[in-house]
């Protein structure tokens, strides 16, 4: 961020057929402070796009607008019918503002074609568009057409709609002042439905919302989700086979998955969606919004941050919380992930000191960046606080090597360690008994609780690799990015491999409200970051490759960032395995060209070796 600012320390989902939140209960009643007003915008091709504009009843003032784009519908439908709360949050909406709804391309009543995650045009002509375009025809037809406007706007969107909030950013209109995109997936390759080349099979009930498209405005749910007859998500998945046995299920005309089976690389069909690498010379202020357990989009904020940071001149600051996917906008007393309590009114605080504060600066003041808020303000999900930065990842945060070694120690080495000696641990990865990524038995739509979920039942396989340190005998920060440089082999031509970060309990921890009957808080292994690579995209997400059997390779695997503190008397634990099941689909281990075109007989049982030069090198903030 380039501004000068003044550090003082504030106090401190895809919500698919519901645009509302979850707000608290309120005896404020919109519609008697708000105008509701239906619109159609057209766009430069001819389209209308169906609009929906709250005005505040006292006109004795302008106001700012603050847009949302959405595919989720911007219902209730009806001049008549009002949200019981509208904008990001109550304090917002409490003290003014002209809040817009906007359902985008193709979805619910707007017309057009949609597409998922549309591409960026860089120099449309002419009627070319893109969702950039349809922005900034947007945001001229509202300063033109809605009253006591201040001739500013903002946008802001939680998941898909957060995707939207960062296009908007590529509108280049100069009435757009403030952007927060909140869980943005930031390239679809690497969020949501893609993990580093792995499908995300928990994902798979989702594809009935892109897929199917509609001809027609409408005000009614066009697609359905298919019956599945169980509520074990493991069994489902595992007797349904491999994944062109699941075309059953979604037929030709669910657009979206067709589109993932014929396009299993990062082609360029995959690039063309990806967001992030269009941030450029961006000019609004930007606050961007995360959860560091939101299993959806976490690449997302992190790397539209930092690539914003690397490419503009304008304010940017980050704020990441111990959220899942959308969790900042709800308010509740008590703040938990899973088993795991981070504190009390953590999104409620928010929302007041950090997100009105932010969009009301650069909206109705003096929008010269001195605000009292830090560059990047972070939750340490270890201590439980929040701390701010005046740079992500910290300035002082240094590069640290963890080895993978013999008798399931994790050895704290310097980065220029040469190598350890010759060795590796060995386990067996069997496709047919993949390792369940929850010992919950459930049906997701999609998956959150996991991410801070006990690891213990994992550590406990023989086809899960093991390596902690010691007690430790003083705190260990990690802060920053995390990266996994393996050394492997195989038996098979093909393998996931996937590295989790977890941070072991004492003994004597106590239980917290919110931990499962069935567990307990003693020496509890909290899940703090994991990530999956096919290991086939070792090289290139492009252009994937086999591996040949019982050769040694290197397999280098970014994990998301990490804000955590391993306290005194914790043991930090690293566990490496190749299944994850259903979260991502299963290997066959033999390498095809297309995994979804695989067939039962690919799926083989092969040995896996993991070396002891193996290391994980992580930003130790001392």
């Amino acid at each position: 961020m380039k501004f000068t600012k003044i550090f003082i320390l504030p106090v401190l989902f895809l919500l698919v057929g519901n645009p509302g939140l979850a707000y608290a209960q309120t005896d404020y009643k919109v519609e008697e402070h708000y105008n509701k007003r239906e619109v159609v915008i057209p766009m430069r091709d001819g389209i209308n796009l169906h609009t929906t504009i709250f005005s505040p009843k006292d006109t004795s003032k302008k106001y700012p607008i603050l847009l949302t784009r959405t595919p989720y519908s911007s219902r209730p439908y009806g001049e008549d019918k009002f949200r019981s709360m509208i904008g990001p949050n109550e304090y917002l909406m409490k003290q003014g503002n002209i809040f817009v709804y906007q359902d985008v391309r193709g979805r619910w009543m707007s017309e057009g074609v949609y597409d998922n995650m549309r591409a960026f045009i860089p120099n449309k002509n002419g009627k070319q568009f893109d969702e950039a375009s349809d922005t900034y025809d947007t945001v001229e037809w509202l300063l033109k057409n809605v009253k006591n406007t201040n001739g500013k706007v903002g946008l802001w969107g939680i998941s898909y709609p957060g995707f939207y909030a960062t296009y908007s950013l590529l509108a280049d209109h100069p009435a757009i002042k403030a952007v927060s995109p909140q869980a943005s997936i930031g390239d679809f390759f690497f969020d949501d439905f893609h993990h580093n080349g792995a499908y995300f099979l928990s994902y798979w009930r989702a594809t009935a919302v892109f897929g199917y498209e509609k001809t027609n405005p409408t005000d009614s749910t066009w697609y359905s989700f298919p019956e599945l007859g169980t509520k074990d998500q493991y069994q489902f998945f595992l007797d349904a086979g491999p994944l062109k046995n699941l075309d059953k299920y979604y037929g030709e005309d669910n657009v979206f998955w067709q589109q993932l089976k014929e396009h299993p690389n990062y082609d360029e069909f995959w690039q063309k969606r990806g967001i992030v690498q269009h941030l450029k010379d961006i000019k609004p202020a930007v606050m961007v919004v995360g959860g560091l357990f939101d299993a959806e989009d976490l690449y997302g904020p992190f790397n539209i941050y930092k690539t914003i940071e690397k490419n503009s001149n304008n304010f940017n600051m980050l704020v990441m919380g111990p959220w899942s996917h959308g969790d900042w906008a709800r308010t509740r007393e008590r703040q938990a992930i899973g088993n795991v309590y981070f504190g009390d009114n953590i999104s409620e605080n928010y929302q007041k000191e950090i997100e009105t504060i932010f969009f009301n600066h650069f909206l109705k003041g003096e929008a010269d960046g001195s605000l009292p808020l830090p560059e990047a303000y972070m939750f340490d999900t270890g201590l439980k606080e929040w701390k701010s930065y005046v740079a992500w990842p910290p300035k002082k945060a240094k590069k640290k090597s963890f080895y993978l070694g013999d008798e399931q120690e994790l050895i704290s080495a310097p980065l220029d360690l040469p190598t350890l000696a010759d060795g590796a641990e060995e386990f067996i990865s069997d496709p047919n008994k993949p390792v369940p990524y929850s010992e919950d038995i459930k049906m997701v739509f999609t998956p959150r609780k996991y991410m801070t979920d006990d690891q213990r039942f994992a550590a406990r396989r023989p086809d899960v690799l093991v390596y902690e340190t010691e007690v430790l005998e003083e705190d260990l920060t990690l802060a920053g990015e995390v990266l996994a440089k393996l050394q492997v082999a195989t038996t098979g031509t093909a393998a996931d491999w996937v590295v989790k970060v977890i941070d072991v309990y004492p003994p004597d921890a106590e239980d917290y409200e919110e931990t499962q009957d069935y567990l307990s808080m003693s020496n509890y292994h909290m899940m703090v970051r994991s990530e999956v690579i096919r290991g086939r995209f070792r090289n290139s997400f492009s252009d994937p490759e086999p591996f040949e059997p019982n050769k040694k390779t290197a397999v280098d695997l970014q994990l998301q960032d990490i804000h955590h503190t391993f306290k005194k008397g914790h043991k930090l634990q690293i566990q490496v395995q190749s299944t994850w099941f259903p979260l991502i689909d299963r290997n066959p281990q033999t390498y095809v060209e297309n995994i979804f075109e695989a067939d039962e007989e690919d799926f083989q049982k092969q040995t896996h070796k993991v070396f002891h030069d193996s290391k994980i090198i992580f930003s130790v903030l001392e």
